[in-house]
């Protein structure tokens, strides 16, 4: 391994509202930022385009890394064939849940961090406002990081999760503040991969509501 950066960040990158906000605020707290994308066969594949706009207009470096194995498995409505859930259904996980997802891609994000010494992981996770997915929980990041740190041999890894208590509309409200509303314009959340968005998923209703709550225009269908 290179010697560590101490003052570095790679952020987990969708191009979508939370990854866009997280990485504005790592841009206001580290010196070097790349962003990794991770192409996994998603219905939604216009986030791939979205995420290299932002990462141009905000001037960091930026990776999209194959992972093709989420298509492989299916049975969920992001990888597979099935229409995506508009409505919760009681008693289970909702059907946008890809199982292993964000582990996979935080590992993945972190290895290629790792081979540039970059010590410092964002992701846009969050248990306040989110879908139910166990693996957007605080005690998971607590415990991929510990796995991490051990798999690594690298004690310094952090994850950094800005985004964990935060509502929709409290993200709506960081991302003003640090001045980079704009980049919303480019980003994309609709899970249907419409454009415009399709106004009815899980995404764009959350989406909206953030909106909505803090009082401000999505730069993205004002």
């Amino acid at each position: 391994m290179t010697d560590v950066a101490a003052d570095a960040a790679v952020v987990l990158f969708s191009g979508g509202q939370d990854s866009t906000t997280c990485l504005a605020w790592a841009c206001a707290r580290f010196r070097r930022v790349a962003a990794v994308t991770i192409d996994y066969g998603q219905r939604h594949r216009i986030e791939l385009e979205a995420a290299t706009r932002i990462a141009r207009a905000a001037g960091v470096e930026h990776a999209t890394l194959p992972c093709d194995s989420f298509s492989a498995l299916g049975g969920n409505s992001l990888t597979g064939g099935e229409a995506v859930e508009e409505t919760a259904v009681a008693g289970r996980l909702p059907n946008t849940f890809v199982p292993g997802r964000n582990l996979i891609f935080l590992t993945l994000a972190a290895a290629w961090g790792w081979q540039r010494g970059i010590p410092h992981l964002v992701t846009g996770v969050c248990q306040t406002d989110y879908s139910g997915y166990p693996d957007c929980r605080q005690e998971t990041m607590d415990a991929l990081q510990a796995a991490l740190r051990a798999g690594l041999d690298q004690p310094p890894l952090t994850i950094h999760t800005p985004l964990m208590h935060l509502t929709k509309a409290d993200t709506v409200r960081l991302l003003r503040d640090l001045g980079r509303l704009d980049w919303l314009a480019l980003s994309h959340t609709c899970y249907n991969g419409a454009v415009p968005p399709c106004g009815h998923c899980p995404a764009c209703h959350l989406r909206a509501k953030g909106f909505a709550e803090a009082g401000v225009a999505d730069p993205l269908t004002a």
